[in-house]
């Protein structure tokens, strides 16, 4: 079972791993595993180039509280979305591309969700590691375990947006070749994620099947 483990008792998530501090949630050192992650993140290479290209933004200009329920109705919308995909597909095709090049459907999945969890981690709280290791051979070939990891994943980001600090928000960071405040970060994974669900849809049709109803009709 994918879970994600508590902070020692005391410690806000605020409080837990970051900028140079011993992690402690599983961790494992940043190195060729961290390329690999990225690489499978497609954050390396072209992906920077262009992010680089977008030109920076220089202040963090305020945004009213109330716009935290706005984008936590976006992460449970990526939930709700990933999670139907996972349940319409038969699971005998969760290991199957829709072409030559593309992911096959349980990566597709996998990529969106440990992307939520590495930009949440990474850039909203600092830290050197992933809060959820899952056992990839598991997740790929079962439902109930894609689920638990799409469920783990969003556990966690939705906490964090939860208890994220006004004034840490409004921080400046450097995200992908760009300079904005944290709470624009949660806007960025939400396109991100929705970019990756589309092109999930590719891998019901080419199965002859009809993607999962739309969220509200």
């Amino acid at each position: 079972m994918v879970g994600i483990q508590e902070p020692q008792a005391g410690h806000s998530l605020r409080g837990q791993p970051g900028n140079g501090c011993t992690p402690r949630w599983p961790s494992a050192s940043w190195g060729a595993w961290q390329l690999a992650l990225l690489a499978g993140l497609g954050l390396l290479g072209g992906g920077v180039a262009i992010a680089q290209q977008a030109p920076p933004i220089r202040e963090a200009f305020p945004m009213p509280p109330e716009y935290r329920d706005i984008q936590l109705r976006a992460q449970q919308a990526q939930r709700a979305l990933l999670l139907s995909m996972v349940d319409s597909m038969p699971e005998q095709f969760y290991r199957t591309a829709a072409a030559d090049g593309q992911r096959d459907f349980a990566q597709q999945i996998h990529h969106a969700v440990n992307a939520n969890q590495y930009i949440v981690s990474h850039y909203i709280l600092g830290w050197d590691s992933l809060p959820l290791r899952p056992d990839t051979t598991r997740i790929f070939n079962s439902r109930v375990a894609l689920r638990e990891f799409v469920n783990a994943s969003y556990d966690f980001s939705i906490r964090v947006l939860q208890e994220e600090a006004t004034a840490d928000r409004q921080q400046l960071i450097w995200y992908f070749g760009q300079k904005m405040p944290k709470w624009m970060v949660w806007d960025e994974l939400n396109q991100h994620t929705i970019w990756t669900a589309g092109q999930i849809v590719a891998n019901f049709r080419s199965h002859g099947m009809p993607p999962p109803s739309f969220l509200y009709f």
